[in-house]
């Protein structure tokens, strides 16, 4: 059997270069990609060792040490976990906002919304995602910490409720998007075979779509969760810099990232441990981050469901 481009004579010919352009760009891309990958890892290696090797602190006192002061007072301090903890609390909060109302909003507009209206809020949804981190950061600072003072005075004017909301809004475009390509790839035939047997459109959308579609949650919520953990400016504006061991969410916290921020705006020696430490920090926050994706990728071969 001939094929339309084997019937054309010289055409197979002819295509063979553009077609080997191609494939070479696409082993570059993913060349980059991949040497880009080791140099992180390679620079955040070597100038973590280079921190722990300076024997001021050792790698037991920076993974269980419960103070972190490394730029004031005659003894610095470098226990890690006040800054994991600002961190861990900040995406909490966002997590509280970004994958409920992701999830809700995922199943609106696969389930319920007209198609009209599904056109309108999707960008709108998009847009969202497209706005600057920045932005967050002011508007969290400008709007949202006046709102919650008024409704609790309480609340100091860098707090992590605020920060934990504004990274909860940009978040949220990243759960409602994958998990309703997740919801709309769940086969049409598991809806129609229960509306058949007497379902409701709510029994169908929480007893079946969203059972079928579990893997695309977790991962949408994992990589939202990932997403948080790394975010910079709206925990740098709005959060606060102080580090401490704290559950209060209307006070300062301090996270691993806006750490990093502060010592390269220059409040640091480039040669003295205060500076290292943010590989350490920085390295610290890599692992986490390659432990939220490698669950990620375990739960969605664990519970992916395929259709024929």
């Amino acid at each position: 059997m001939t094929t339309i481009g084997s019937a054309i004579p010289g055409t197979g010919r002819r295509h063979r270069p553009v077609e080997r352009m191609i494939e070479l760009l696409l082993v570059v891309c993913a060349l980059v990609s991949a040497v880009t990958t080791g140099l992180i890892i390679a620079v955040l290696s070597v100038e973590t060792v280079h921190f722990f090797a300076a024997d001021e602190v050792s790698v037991v006192d920076f993974l269980t040490g419960l103070e972190w002061n490394p730029l004031l007072g005659a003894e610095k301090h470098f226990g890690i976990w006040p800054l994991v903890c600002g961190t861990l609390l900040v995406t909490v909060v966002a997590m509280a906002i970004a994958i409920p109302f992701g999830l809700l909003t995922a199943l609106y507009l696969s389930e319920y919304a007209a198609p009209n209206v599904r056109a309108i809020l999707k960008p709108v949804l998009e847009v969202l995602a497209g706005v600057p981190t920045v932005v967050y950061g002011f508007f969290a600072l400008t709007v949202i910490t006046p709102i919650l003072q008024k409704l609790y005075s309480g609340f100091e004017v860098y707090n992590v409720t605020s920060a934990g909301l504004a990274v909860g809004i940009m978040c949220l475009p990243i759960v409602c998007s994958i998990s309703e390509d997740s919801f709309r790839a769940v086969p049409s035939r598991l809806r129609e075979g229960a509306y058949g047997i007497g379902a409701t459109r709510f029994d169908v959308s929480v007893k079946i779509v969203m059972p079928a579609a579990l893997s695309g949650i977790v991962a949408a919520s994992l990589l939202a969760i990932a997403r948080a953990v790394g975010e910079t400016m709206i925990v740098a504006l709005a959060a606060g810099n102080l580090a401490r061991l704290t559950l209060n969410p209307t006070g300062q916290a301090q996270t691993m990232t806006a750490y990093v921020v502060q010592i390269f705006l220059g409040d640091a020696s480039n040669f003295g441990p205060e500076y290292y430490s943010s590989y350490a920090v920085a390295a610290s926050l890599f692992v986490m981050t390659l432990i939220l994706t490698l669950i990620g990728h375990r739960v969605r071969v664990r519970f992916r469901e395929e259709y024929e």
